[in-house]
């Protein structure tokens, strides 16, 4: 059994990737997530697609009203600026301890 918990917006999760490759090699039944959006938040039918073709269940426990097209898209879009917001924030950071260690050891230099 894999569980993660992570952004269904970050393709490069371990454990999705993880999941992937065990659905390739016919290792999964059935995969069941919490929320439609958990697993990805863009190209779920693509995933369906995939899990079919390798005869995996797909199920969502917990399935979400049903949403206007304008709800999608503004959950859609705080979503990608969430995401944006905090790997530039997340840049900044370690922009910023580079040039903190950088001082330090221009102060501490002979």
């Amino acid at each position: 059994m894999l569980s993660g918990i992570g952004s269904g917006l970050n393709t490069a999760r371990k454990r999705l990737q993880q999941l992937l490759k065990l659905v390739c090699d016919d290792r999964v039944g059935e995969v069941a997530i919490t929320y439609p959006d958990r697993l990805t938040r863009f190209g779920t039918l693509y995933l369906e697609m995939l899990f079919t073709s390798f005869d995996v269940a797909f199920t969502v426990l917990d399935p979400t009203e049903e949403k206007t097209p304008e709800q999608e898209l503004v959950e859609d879009l705080l979503s990608i600026i969430a995401s944006f917001a905090g790997k530039l924030y997340g840049m900044r950071s370690h922009k910023q301890k580079e040039l903190l260690e950088c001082a330090e050891n221009v102060l501490h230099s002979p």
